[in-house]
């Protein structure tokens, strides 16, 4: 095998625009209605395919535990396993994202890992075969796979291509960590918002369901997105932590940055409704 590393694969951060809770399965999952947006902030990965079947991971942060458990080997040991591929990989991530925050970070790497590997590997696996194995790692991982700006619902697997504005968007990262799973069985969490039709979705004033709970609970969230209100309308995405604000020019939202409360970490990041990824995988 080459000792070529194939360098820059993006995995981008997204947003939930809106999030829509309709109701909760017999297995526990809930069924949601959301809004898929991209931002050109992303985690970086690198690749180098090996003769032996081992997958290593190297991180910037000590934080990512190259164990198991992670989605990336575990994304990478999946497409081995599907495809029989007999070669393994090394693989160098730049965590950049904010980690928990409901950026979907951990996903994004897991979905770049999927769609590098199947290129570098030469296994040739459809975009929806990948989604297939993404899906079994994640909710949130088809999306970045096909990596257009979509409409999901079911459990966020079943997409629709969409085309929202662009906007310049001011992204918060309050100093908590809310966990997903706590918040999904939450029993304040409102879980029957009326299913809507895509067409009145985008119509209407959007909003986070989960949003009123994790400001109760976390004091971190709630001054980020009251400070955030003051300056553009502003909402969470996902479950958390993360807050967001929607501005029409970049100028605007670096000003508002500037403004930035010295205990508040955040950044600028353009609205993308196709990934950076799908630009990467076409134009090697």
């Amino acid at each position: 095998m080459s000792d070529t590393i194939s360098r820059h694969w993006p995995a981008p951060a997204k947003l939930n625009l809106f999030l829509h809770i309709t109701g909760r399965r017999s297995d526990g999952y809930h069924e949601l209605q959301t809004l898929f947006q991209f931002i050109d902030c992303c985690d970086m990965l690198d690749f180098k395919v090996t003769d032996s079947d081992e997958l290593i991971l190297h991180s910037n942060m000590s934080t990512v535990v190259a164990d198991s458990d992670n989605l990336i080997l575990r994304a990478a040991k999946s497409l081995q396993q599907v495809t029989g591929f007999k070669g393994g990989a090394e693989i160098w991530l730049d965590k950049r994202l904010p980690m928990g925050g409901g950026l979907g970070g951990g996903s994004s790497d897991a979905a770049t890992t999927l769609v590098a590997l199947n290129k570098l590997w030469n296994t040739q696996l459809s975009t929806e075969e990948l989604a297939k194995i993404g899906l079994k790692l994640g909710a949130d991982i088809p999306v970045f796979i096909h990596g257009f700006a979509a409409f999901a619902e079911g459990v966020g697997e079943r997409l629709q291509a969409v085309n929202p504005s662009e906007p310049w968007y001011l992204v918060i990262a309050p100093d908590a960590h809310v966990s997903t799973a706590s918040v999904f069985q939450d029993p304040l969490l409102p879980r029957n918002t009326p299913k809507l039709a895509i067409d009145t979705l985008l119509g209407q004033p959007w909003a986070n369901d989960c949003q009123k709970l994790v400001v109760s609970k976390y004091p971190q969230v709630a001054k980020a997105l009251g400070w955030l209100l003051e300056y553009a309308p502003s909402r969470m995405t996902g479950t958390g932590a993360c807050v967001f604000g929607e501005f029409t020019q970049q100028q605007q939202a670096l000003a508002a940055l500037a403004k930035l409360p010295s205990d508040m970490q955040g950044f600028v990041a353009k609205g993308m409704n196709i990934s950076p990824l799908i630009s990467r995988l076409n134009h090697p």
